[in-house]
């Protein structure tokens, strides 16, 4: 995953709305997004067919998203160390205690950003320190390097995604009509060879790196609503696919 954009409001009746979307090799396959690891029947997240891990899981009992991005201050794990496709599982089934369920050592880089409806954290692990921070009601654009703190001339937070929010007084209305505000900045987001862009397309070694999946999450505890397509920047011609989730017996977290 390679850029999040996450408005967490906590007063509100959907404190979690996020959009991320994934860039990596084309030719490297994936499932769409469904409850695939038997071990988290709770979770729903797409499925990494090379490692069986995720860059997002969210908890429809609980209302939970974590999304992992990589970091390339270290860009190879050392051999043996665990794929950062495990970590979303983790932090969406364990919270903050997730770091007590794997050893960081020797993995690639990454941040993982962890949306509960009490609360919105991040931590950003370069190779050799894993940092935490809490973070305060707003809106947030994620990206390799972390969070993007307005400084970067190279980055640009559209000001659509920053501001806007999603429309969910019918929570079961298309993608079009939830998402209005932050659509259009997919939209007009041609792919680019820039790897600080919404949308990238970068030729490597003969294949092509680009943004093969994107998706809308709006979420409480006991709901999850989920809208997905591949190849995002063709939006606009093709629909996406709407999910969504309820819990019989929804669980509220801490925070």
């Amino acid at each position: 995953m390679c850029t999040v954009v996450c408005r967490w409001r906590p007063e509100e009746q959907y404190p979690i709305e996020l959009l991320a979307l994934r860039d990596e090799l084309s030719d490297r396959d994936f499932d769409p997004p469904g409850a695939w690891w038997p071990d988290h029947p709770s979770l729903i997240g797409g499925r990494d067919r090379s490692a069986g891990g995720t860059w997002c899981a969210s908890d429809v009992t609980t209302g939970v998203t974590a999304v992992v991005l990589n970091n390339p201050e270290k860009r190879v794990a050392d051999p043996g160390a665990p794929s950062r496709g495990l970590l979303p599982l983790l932090a969406a089934s364990h919270l903050e205690r997730w770091v007590e369920h794997v050893d960081v050592t020797g993995m690639a880089g990454f941040n993982l950003v962890l949306a509960t409806p009490t609360s919105l954290q991040w931590w950003r692990f370069d190779g050799t320190q894993l940092s935490h921070h809490e973070l305060a009601p707003g809106t947030y654009l994620f990206k390799p390097r972390g969070r993007y703190d307005g400084t970067d001339p190279a980055i640009h937070f559209d000001p659509r995604l920053a501001n806007g929010a999603a429309e969910l007084s019918e929570p079961d209305a298309t993608t079009e009509t939830v998402w209005a505000q932050w659509l259009p900045a997919l939209h007009d987001a041609a792919p680019s060879a820039d790897p600080t862009a919404l949308i990238v397309r970068i030729p490597v070694d003969g294949r092509t790196y680009e943004t093969v999946f994107g998706q809308f999450i709006a979420a409480t505890a006991g709901w999850l609503r989920l809208d997905h397509l591949d190849r995002p920047a063709e939006g606009t011609r093709r629909p996406w696919h709407v999910a969504v989730h309820h819990a019989a017996e929804p669980i509220a977290t801490s925070g």
